[in-house]
């Protein structure tokens, strides 16, 4: 029997700070940080402990003016953090100091942002469909692309020598890297794949659609070995865990589901009140990071993300 963990008796926490709704929940390469960005133009640092007890610090990075959509860690520091907002901006901050290092001004609102496994590259998109990739040590742009179709998530593979593209057409992109020369195009879904994620382990990439399903693909092969149909609405963010055991798919239904990723089964379904806009394992616990469209009673932004897999509420 594979089923080790019972996530039956976990719980989630929830964390309050921002203003507006929350874009994007991100851990830093020690699992022990967590950085949340919103509408709010801010993102902050949360200081989490496994356990979770005591009272949550967080700092507050501050210079963004347009939402700050998607964040992303350096993947060999524990401290640095890059986020890209819809004010064409890309920043570098240390999340120690709250401090803004370096900063790029690109040429449209930025969208997506992920950083090569060796820390030395970070890929920005943007809503005009185009690709620009940064030299982290110079933070200038060495390179950009724009393609004539809808781009939506990117990532690169664990050893850093391949690009993947999701599109909306239903494909997803392959290209070598750094020449950034096409290798593949795969027929992933019947529509737009929005989110992709890569196997820690390197075995696997996960795609998520606009078609509800989540296609697990082997890495070598470039096959899709599975699907997982638990979803209904357009799925919207998916991550691994650290183990690469368990994949977290979420979307517009009013839960997100945690499956098997050998059987798989759906081994666990983490209610929520609102559509989710990102899910994030921790690096190194099983520790669920989540943030949606949550509002409150006044029906305002709540600007709360949660985690779950803590022992006691």
């Amino acid at each position: 029997m594979e089923e080790t963990i019972s996530f039956k008796n976990l719980h989630s926490r929830e964390y309050q700070g921002h203003k507006k709704k929350v874009h994007s929940v991100a851990w830093n390469c020690a699992g022990t940080k967590l950085a949340s960005g919103s509408v709010d133009q801010t993102a902050r640092i949360w200081h989490i402990e496994s356990q979770g007890h005591g009272k949550v610090k967080d700092i507050e990075l501050k210079g963004h003016t347009d939402s700050v959509d998607q964040l992303c860690w350096d993947p060999k520091h524990a401290d640095l953090i890059a986020t890209a907002s819809g004010d064409k901006t890309v920043r570098l901050w240390d999340a120690r100091s709250g401090k803004c290092s370096q900063q790029v001004e690109l040429s449209g609102e930025n969208i997506n942002i992920t950083y090569k496994p060796d820390g030395t590259h970070i890929a920005v998109g943007n809503r005009d469909d185009e690709l620009t990739i940064l030299d982290v040590r110079k933070f200038k742009a060495i390179h950009k692309r724009k393609f004539n179709y809808e781009v939506n998530e990117i990532a690169w593979n664990t050893t850093g020598d391949m690009f993947f593209l999701t599109t909306g057409n239903g494909t997803v992109e392959v290209l070598s890297y750094p020449s950034l020369r096409a290798i593949d195009t795969l027929m992933a879904h019947t529509a737009g794949c929005y989110c992709i994620a890569i196997d820690p382990l390197g075995r696997y990439f996960a795609v998520g659609s606009a078609d509800s399903l989540v296609s697990l693909w082997d890495i070598k092969e470039m096959l899709c070995v599975r699907t997982f149909p638990k979803l209904e609405w357009p799925v919207r963010t998916i991550s691994f865990n650290h183990t690469g055991e368990y994949i977290a798919a979420a979307s517009e239904d009013l839960f997100i589901d945690i499956s098997n990723v050998k059987t798989g089964r759906t081994v666990h379904q983490i209610p929520c009140r609102a559509a989710m806009n990102s899910v994030e394992w921790n690096p190194k616990y099983n520790l669920l990071a989540y943030a949606g469209d949550d509002k409150n009673k006044y029906q305002a932004d709540e600007g709360v993300f949660r985690i779950f897999g803590f022992d006691s509420v």
